[in-house]
């Protein structure tokens, strides 16, 4: 058997050594003081000393054929004889071949000596994207022809020798970043669009991010980096989950949502510090900062409290931060849940500008007018407003419409809209329902001034907040459309969210309550009473980490005592406490205080680059329906290969209907 083994070994080894590629490499002779250049073929050959290699022994270049990168030549290179390996990016007059790698671009100078004709001939029969590598000297770019928008553009490359690697065909785009590619033709070629060099940024900048969070983590504060399985259990709650077949009839795993029951178990085995950069699964529609797969930088401490979490993270993230985004400050502002709620409508505001929601239920606490009075009479109801600065100078008729239909479509709510003209009065509908003094009250406490806007909503207090919420966010995209400075898109404003309720009455069923946050997540101390007798009332130890008016990352004090958490599964939630068996027996073997938080890696990137989606920031990410559309995954698979799970799949008749 040996023998065959290594006849078989001969043969491929004797194969390789025949294949041969034109246009390899070069040898230079002198003759008469000029340079000729000789094609060599290329022999492959399986010995140790595959090509000898003057590539540095460290760095981005080492153990390659390249000497330096495209991106890195300068002045003081000039003189040297390089070699760079990389992509051709175009081509220029038969004169300049633009050769480009993941950090930059570089000019080859074209020979134009008779000698050189075939080296000529090789550099401008290249089509753009092809794959070469060239060695030259580097030279200073004549007066006057410098590049000031190129890092690189003080100097260029005299090809000496060329071997190109890959011919390339047409491709369905060109690789540079001016070009519009529509996302699915970006998905689809997703080697191609990573190519680009925003792409290749932003998967560096990420690369060096996860780094330093791993230097951080591990050599500052002593963590422990523990992978947990993928292969898992369904858990109560939360968002809908990937089923995973089994061989065993009925019976399947679920991919995890998070780690969550994993890292507490981990801390009642003793493991004290854990961290992973972990990979979850939710099985929803993909949204601009959502994906059905996603990374998230996932934490847990033993013998922790709710400010030691928050300054671990500040500390991290400072200490990761992209040099070239500037500094941040810590400690980080920090707001309660309602007061996110009472001044910016939404539970992850965006601080970066003001537009707060301002609450005039006073103003018209004697107001005549029906739906103002009809609101105010209700337990619960408020009138509440934002001041739009501009607004009414700048949004037109369909504007306003816009925002009506938003409050009608999205919220079931009326909204009522006020233009403050230049002379200071009013006009709207309401203009001939308020006094003079109600007016005059109405411009004090909004501060309304000569081409504002008011926006105003009356009803429930629970209902009009997100309304209003929404709309200020609206309002916002709406003046930078006319070139408003709003939000800073250089700016970076971290926020945290506290005191957040522990359960919320659950959307199809309001009797019932649901985990605002996760089953797991520890009352406030003060609160734990309330647990037995008025749950609803109850606040958890949640803390949300907002950016820019984003959720980068949610974290909680766990509860750690099992028959806590038993009553909160099984009297306050309804759900199967069998169904974590496990843990809850976890909690009853000797579970310290524990606590953590998980930072979503991947729109915290996208947010530090700018980019719209997190696909931007993700190598090969889903489609918006969760479609992988380079590989065309999901894919059918055979009714045969389906046996051996015990499945048969129901197909969707034309009726509605199923069938096998």
């Amino acid at each position: 058997m040996a023998t065959r083994g290594r006849l078989v070994l001969q043969k491929v080894l004797s194969g390789l050594r025949t294949h041969s590629v034109c246009c390899r490499s070069s040898t230079w002779t002198s003759s008469q003081g000029r340079f000729l250049w000789k094609p060599q073929p290329r022999h492959l050959s399986c010995s140790s000393r595959l090509h000898k290699s003057d590539s540095p022994s460290t760095g981005p270049s080492s153990l390659s054929f390249r000497t330096h990168s495209c991106g890195e030549l300068r002045s003081e290179h000039v003189g040297e004889e390089v070699t760079l390996c990389g992509w051709v990016q175009y081509l220029r007059q038969d004169l300049f071949v633009i050769l480009r790698d993941f950090s930059g671009l570089t000019q080859v100078l074209i020979p134009q000596e008779e000698s050189a004709h075939h080296l000529k001939a090789v550099l401008t029969d290249l089509t753009v994207e092809s794959v070469i590598k060239v060695t030259g000297t580097v030279r200073q770019r004549p007066a006057g022809q410098e590049n000031k928008r190129m890092p690189t553009g003080e100097i260029e490359v005299l090809a000496e020798n060329v071997e190109v690697f890959n011919m390339c065909q047409t491709l369905p785009f060109e690789i540079k970043d001016f070009v519009k590619k529509s996302e699915s033709l970006r998905m689809q070629y997703r080697y191609l669009d990573l190519r680009s060099s925003q792409m290749q940024k932003n998967l560096r900048l990420r690369s060096q991010l996860v780094m330093k969070m791993r230097e951080y983590l591990c050599n500052v504060h002593g963590f422990v980096d523990v992978e947990t399985p993928t292969l898992f259990k369904r858990t109560p709650g939360g968002a809908k989950e990937f089923v995973v077949p089994s061989r065993e009839p009925g019976q399947f795993y679920s991919l995890p949502q998070s780690p969550q029951q994993f890292k507490q178990l981990l801390m009642v085995a003793g493991i004290d510090r854990y961290f992973q950069m972990a990979r979850c699964y939710r099985d929803e529609g993909s949204k601009p900062d959502r994906q059905p797969e996603f990374t998230q930088v996932d934490i847990e401490m033993s013998f922790v409290d709710q400010a030691g979490i928050m300054s671990l993270v500040e500390g991290l993230l400072q200490f990761s931060w992209p040099a070239e985004k500037g500094p941040i400050k810590v400690p980080f502002q920090t707001m309660t849940y309602e007061e996110a709620m009472r001044d910016y409508g939404v539970d992850k505001p965006d601080t970066r500008f003001s537009m707060k929601l301002i609450d005039l239920s006073e103003v018209f606490s004697s107001t005549e007018i029906e739906f103002l009075r009809s609101a105010l009479s209700q337990p619960g109801g408020s009138v509440q407003a934002i001041c739009v600065p501009s607004g009414a100078k700048l949004f037109t008729g369909k504007h306003l419409e816009e925002l009506k239909q938003t409050a009608k479509t999205q919220f079931g709510q009326e909204l009522s809209v006020v233009l403050v003209r230049a002379d200071g009065t009013l006009k709207s509908p309401l203009r001939t329902l308020l006094s003079v003094s109600a007016t005059e009250d109405l411009l004090k406490k909004t501060g309304a001034k000569p081409g504002d806007l008011l926006l105003i909503a009356a009803g429930f207090l629970h209902n009009v907040r997100p309304l209003l919420g929404n709309l200020r966010l609206q309002c916002a995209g709406l003046l930078e459309s006319y070139g408003v400075s709003v939000r800073n898109p250089s700016a970076f404003h971290f926020l945290w969210v506290l005191d957040f309720p522990l359960f919320l009455p659950k959307e199809d069923k309001p009797e019932q309550l649901e985990s605002a946050h996760h089953p797991f997540t520890a009352p406030l101390p003060e609160d734990t009473q309330l647990l037995y007798t008025e749950p609803h009332k109850v606040r958890g130890q949640h803390y949300d980490l907002v950016l820019n008016g984003c959720e980068i990352g949610g974290g909680s004090i766990r509860i750690h005592k099992a028959s806590e958490q038993l009553h909160i599964l099984k009297n306050i939630l309804k759900e199967d406490p069998s169904l974590l068996s496990h843990l809850l027996q976890a909690l009853d073997s000797g579970a310290p205080p524990h606590g953590g938080i998980a930072l979503g890696l991947d729109r915290l990137v996208s947010i530090i680059v700018g980019a719209s989606s997190i696909r931007d920031v993700i190598a090969f990410p889903k489609s918006y329906r969760g479609h992988d559309l380079m590989s065309r995954a999901p894919d059918f698979i055979s009714e045969e290969e389906l046996k051996s799970y015990h499945i048969s799949v129901k197909w969707p008749t034309e009726g509605g209907g199923d069938s096998k």
